[in-house]
């Protein structure tokens, strides 16, 4: 049996992204055991996933973790991550393996003098580079999220959410990747649905603000669910609204319509939601795209380096409102 170790640390979005990998590479090849090696926050992603053999997770020292990779003897390592931790596993394994292209120059090339010199490829596409000499080949499916069967939404929150509903992820790392709590507010109050309002414990003191501005149907669950309960809520949901973040990607794995509100970051970076194999999924997305200043960064900033934050002031509510109308209208 040929073994293969898999090596992504973080974060949401690369991870899910990196499921349809893993599913060439099983399905396609004979006798194959499948490990994958992330950090320990970043293991709920994948703990049920059925391509996985073994889920090695890292929360101690490399040291530690490369005395446990060698004893598994692998015959071939696929790097997702390419940076200087991976690249010390491979070299303490000794065994073939391969990477992909993050496209560092080119993404800086484009943020610093707006000179696109990208690929329109999408990052699934280039992680395939990784297992061309394994002969896996990119059959073109979505990414891959299951949620563990003993997942359930806490009763106390349950009953105060009806039967359908949007889901507004409203988090986000970085902030110039989010919309403005007060335009999320006027976003609100434009939808006839009943809201959910998903995020980690930062977006606490938003969302609280979000749901006493808005002050009726709308439901608060920042910093109270897993990142799976999060998810199944995703799932049930007949809308997700979100920003450039791990719940995009969360979303299109579960084969959701969804609205994507862009704001410092771009699409053309390559990570926007992969919805190959799924004709039928809505995806529209919402980015001011003339701006001088836009990208200023591959990840984002805490603040707008202009001061002035166009990227997201300059969406207009009215426009998204009426597009999430239109797709709940048409289901």
């Amino acid at each position: 049996m040929k073994r293969i170790l898999i090596i992504r640390f973080s974060s949401i979005g690369d991870i899910v992204l990196s499921t349809p990998v893993v599913e060439a590479i099983k399905t396609q090849l004979k006798d194959v055991e499948i490990h994958y090696l992330t950090k320990k926050q970043y293991a709920p992603l994948l703990s049920s996933n059925p391509d996985i053999d073994k889920l090695i997770v890292l929360d101690t020292s490399l040291k530690q973790v490369n005395k446990i990779l060698k004893s598994y003897r692998y015959d071939f390592v696929v790097d997702l991550h390419h940076n200087l931790r991976s690249f010390i596993i491979k070299q303490t394994l000794k065994k073939p393996h391969a990477t992909f292209s993050k496209l560092n120059f080119k993404k800086w090339l484009y943020v610093n003098f707006k000179i696109n010199r990208l690929p329109r490829i999408h990052l699934i596409d280039r992680y395939f580079q990784a297992v061309r000499a394994l002969g896996v080949r990119n059959e073109q499916r979505s990414a891959k999220y299951v949620i563990p069967d003993d997942t359930f939404i806490p009763e106390k929150l349950k009953q105060n959410i009806p039967g359908r509903y949007i889901v507004i992820a409203i988090g986000g790392k970085f902030a110039t990747k989010r919309l403005p709590k007060e335009k999320i507010v006027r976003l609100c109050k434009g939808l006839a649905q009943h809201i959910v309002l998903i995020g980690g414990k930062n977006e606490k003191e938003t969302a609280a603000y979000i749901r006493q501005e808005v002050n009726k149907n709308i439901s608060d669950t920042c910093g109270q669910l897993s990142l799976n309960q999060s998810a199944l809520l995703i799932k049930n949901a007949a809308l997700l609204i979100t920003h450039d973040t791990g719940m995009m990607h969360i979303g299109a794995a579960l084969g959701k319509d969804i609205i994507v509100i862009w704001g410092n970051t771009t699409p053309l970076f390559g990570m926007y939601p992969y919805t190959k194999g799924r004709p039928m999924q809505q995806i529209k997305m919402f980015e001011i795209d003339k701006l001088s200043c836009r990208p200023c960064s591959k990840l984002g900033f805490q603040a707008c380096p202009k001061k002035h934050f166009l990227c997201m002031q300059a969406h207009k509510e009215k426009d998204i409102i009426n597009t999430a109308n239109t797709i709940l209208t048409s289901k």
